[in-house]
């Protein structure tokens, strides 16, 4: 119209407002056509055999590309009628309904409250025609759930029972990670299959959890790693739950394992969680893994006492040790010949669970019969001899003693 005036060219606004909101109404009719149409033809392809999707296909794509090109009419249109002083507001609301475009017409208070009671509505239809069947779906739902949690309890006990059996020979760890993967694995089909029943399509939904996989895998490395040790421990079973060991630098008794981690509950009562690729990369020192142990100790006595007799003092005290084995026999030795003192090695045998209680009390009966039968347990003392040089010895004795 403004071309036209700038020609000289008389126009009627009123008839060319009156054909522009024709065009308007025709143009929007038209989009809500094609997008019912599209919507059609979207539907269809969920129910079209495989050799006959690609025509179905091609319709759709042939359709996108006109509705682009209506909705740009439409929207050149719409700004023209919004100069003009027509209104525009269902317009706004469509191509936003319709491209999604985000722009300042939606901050428009107009078309964003005439969106938002669309809405409102869809939502309204869409909850009188899916209540009932959704509330049937979710108590299907729960019904599923509730199954498979005591399912999952029924297989749990089952798996327990056959891994315990006395002819498995599996640790306590192997049959805790048998019990927890077949308790774990029948709640997951549970899950899918409860998801299933509420109209959720479990193929994107299982490729997801594979992308995911792959993404997690690579940024969580070390816990893949955890879980590898975690593998190996439980396949060669260097330690079992209630087990004394030495890992990683640490003392103490197993308490836990999972895949990732190892709970270790030292001596003086602190628990300490560590990962299992620090455990398996590491010497396992497994204490209690035998039944039996040899408890090593020494005493130092004085080279001027009888050590056969100190030996005798000290199989007696073994003697009558109730915990000490008589098979193995212990055994008493001299050892060593140190600077002060002849050693003598003390080594009874002992049940596993009696080492440190033997190694205590032993160690104070020898200590209490050497003191009764005047055996010296010396402490560490270096001889000095001086040679007498024209008188120079007396005065160094003179001068220790004054700084002593």
């Amino acid at each position: 119209m403004d071309w036209a005036k700038s020609l000289g060219i008389e126009i009627d606004e009123t008839q060319f407002k009156q054909d522009l909101a024709t065009r308007g109404e025709q143009l929007y009719d038209i989009a809500i056509y094609l997008d019912s149409r599209k919507k059609a033809l979207d539907e269809r392809l969920n129910f079209t055999a495989e050799e006959d999707k690609g025509n179905v296909t091609k319709q759709t794509i042939a359709l996108v590309q006109l509705q682009k090109f209506l909705l740009a009419s439409l929207n050149n249109t719409v700004s023209l009628m919004e100069k003009y002083g027509l209104d525009v507001t269902d317009y706004k609301q469509t191509l936003f309904a319709m491209t999604g475009d985000i722009n300042a017409d939606v901050l428009d208070v107009n078309v964003a409250w005439g969106l938002l009671s669309e809405w409102i509505d869809s939502f309204k239809d869409w909850a009188l025609d899916s209540t009932p069947s959704l509330v049937v779906k979710l108590l299907v739902f729960c019904v599923i759930l509730w199954i498979t949690r005591s399912l999952a309890k029924v297989v749990a006990n089952l798996v327990k029972k056959s891994v315990s059996h006395s002819k498995m020979d599996f640790s306590v760890l192997m049959q805790d990670f048998f019990i927890s993967i077949a308790s774990k694995a029948v709640t997951f089909i549970g899950l899918l299959i409860g998801l299933s029943q509420l109209g959720i399509n479990l193929g994107p939904l299982l490729t997801g959890f594979g992308v995911a996989g792959v993404i997690i895998g690579f940024a969580l490395q070390d816990t893949l790693s955890n879980f590898a040790s975690g593998l190996m421990i439980l396949i060669y079973r260097p330690f079992d739950v209630k087990d004394l060991v030495q890992v990683a630098g640490i003392q103490g008794t197993v308490s836990h394992m999972s895949l990732v981690s190892t709970t270790i509950r030292t001596l003086d009562n602190q628990t300490l969680v560590i990962p299992n690729n620090k455990i398996w990369g590491d010497v396992i020192n497994n204490m209690t893994a035998e039944r039996v142990r040899r408890v090593d100790m020494v005493f130092g006595i004085a080279y001027e006492d009888d050590f056969d007799y100190a030996k005798k003092i000290a199989m007696d005290v073994l003697e009558a040790n109730d915990m000490v084995l008589k098979k193995p026999e212990p055994n008493v030795r001299v050892h060593t010949l140190n600077e002060s003192s002849v050693d003598l090695i003390v080594r009874p045998w002992v049940k596993t669970d009696d080492y440190w209680d033997t190694y205590w009390d032993v160690t104070e009966e020898i200590k209490r019969q050497f003191d009764a039968k005047g055996i010296t347990i010396p402490f560490p003392q270096r001889d000095v001899h001086l040679n007498v040089v024209n008188g120079s010895a007396a005065e160094i004795t003179t001068e220790l003693k004054n700084s002593v």
